[in-house]
């Protein structure tokens, strides 16, 4: 018998990385049965993407329990905007469902605690879907830890870097309020947060960080005139901007640094949906989130995270190195080398052991999104987890509870000018992280 799926947020996301394998791929087990949305717009887009699956039922943002009730789902996806996510994984929950969640999980650190109460009063269980970790890299960084290289972990240093084109796009959408995405500490970090907690097997307890913005928004030094409401595709002032100058040519034939809405039409990128345009400027003064971090990071088991984060850099990647008490690991990632000006080598492992010399480690790359990430998530997601691996890689809402966590941590330690504990954005209260409500907080 098939498996039934709903889709709750037709997203650019939730059309190409979940109904388009679960009607493909894994059309043999899976069956899409419904779609929820507010714009009716997103529902035409699916048609016209999938004309062949076009009987799928459509339902609006209030109609979950009708949806439930005529389309008997056995699993409902979670893919619209961030601060959609806890409404839908909850009342999933309330059904006895299981979920499976786009990261972030949710967006503050009270929905985490819902979740994590929700789940533990049903039948169902809650998945969420860091796709990071199966990149073909990063599964072996964990498994070097396992096999005793650093010994016991005592530091990491993440240094992750964004592009103009990639990180000018969170504020040309809704990620750029933070009542929607949680800001970028939430919304991008939950990524990076996610996969230092997974590598070296501890829970985070307090953070203490900085950040600001620094390129974006009405005071950003590259703003070319100081006026809100303006659009990238009927704005005056292009010629004048460096960052829509990088990135687009002179003829207006405008390319939205978008890749949910890159299959379509210069037009239909402007004006896709009813109420909803990804070309806002990013300098507009609604923008009420920052553009760089910095943060150190406390852990349970004794490791220390020195993290940073900027969403406007000449390339992309990251620099990460991991020590221990038997050695140290370092590796460099150059991402979307096609958008980067220069040469990028392949990316591999160096291994420095305490008492020894050097070992470079190469690892087979694979093809996909997030690094080769995406189709092996969605073996696991759709088929079921590879059963032969020897540690788990699929994540559930723990994970996604801690990494939710520390990145509200992170902006409320920008805020609040004070170290932020793990267990008081999960709480609520001010109190020591041993009193953490996240299930197994250390």
């Amino acid at each position: 018998m098939k498996k039934r799926y709903a889709i709750c947020g037709v997203s650019g996301r939730a059309l190409g990385m979940f109904a388009k394998p679960i009607l493909s791929t894994f059309s043999a087990s899976c069956e899409l049965v419904g779609l929820l949305d507010r714009d009716p717009v997103r529902f035409d887009l699916y048609r016209s993407r999938y004309p062949e699956h076009a009987d799928v039922k459509t339902y609006g943002e209030q109609d979950f329990d009708r949806m439930v009730d005529e389309t008997r789902p056995d699993v409902i996806i979670v893919a619209g905007r961030d601060d959609t996510h806890a409404r839908y994984v909850i009342a999933a929950l309330e059904r006895d469902l299981d979920v499976i969640t786009e990261k972030p999980m949710v967006t503050t650190g009270e929905d985490c605690r819902r979740v994590l109460e929700a789940e533990q009063a049903s039948k169902g269980t809650v998945t969420v879907t860091f796709n990071y970790r199966y990149a073909p890299i990063h599964t072996r960084i964990k498994e070097l830890i396992l096999e005793g290289k650093l010994g016991r972990i005592t530091s990491i240093d993440l240094n992750w870097y964004l592009d103009t084109y990639h990180g000018s796009s969170y504020f040309k959408r809704w990620n750029r309020v933070r009542e929607h995405s949680g800001g970028l500490s939430i919304h991008k970090c939950t990524h990076h947060f996610d996969l230092v907690n997974w590598w070296i097997d501890q829970k985070p307890m307090e953070v203490f960080a900085y950040g600001a913005l620094n390129y974006y928004g009405a005071e950003g030094e590259a703003n070319p005139k100081k006026e809100d409401g303006r659009y990238c595709g009927t704005c005056e002032y292009t010629a004048d901007c460096d960052y829509y100058s990088r990135w687009n040519a002179r003829s207006k034939n405008i390319r939205i640094p978008d890749d949910h809405l890159e299959s379509l039409t210069a037009e239909k990128q402007a004006f896709p949906y009813s109420d909803y345009r990804p070309d806002r400027c990013i300098f507009d003064s609604e923008i009420d989130i920052e553009d760089t971090y910095t943060a150190s990071i406390r852990y349970n088991g004794g490791a220390l995270l020195s993290y940073s984060v900027n969403f406007s850099l000449p390339y992309e990647g990251y620099r990460l190195a991991i020590n221990g008490t038997k050695g140290r690991l370092e590796t460099m990632e150059y991402h979307a080398p096609k958008r980067t000006p220069f040469p990028t080598p392949v990316q591999t492992i160096d291994y420095f052991p305490l008492f020894g010399s050097k070992e470079t480690i190469h690892v087979v790359h694979k093809e996909g999104g997030h690094g080769g990430g995406d189709p092996l998530l969605l073996e696991d997601l759709f088929m079921g987890e590879d059963q032969s691996r020897p540690y788990r890689v699929l994540s559930g809402a723990e994970a996604g509870a801690y990494s939710v966590a520390t990145g509200e941590a992170v902006w409320r330690s920008v805020k609040e000018h004070r170290p932020i504990t793990i267990a008081e954005v999960i709480s609520g209260e001010k109190q020591d992280a041993a009193k953490s409500l996240v299930r197994n907080g250390g």
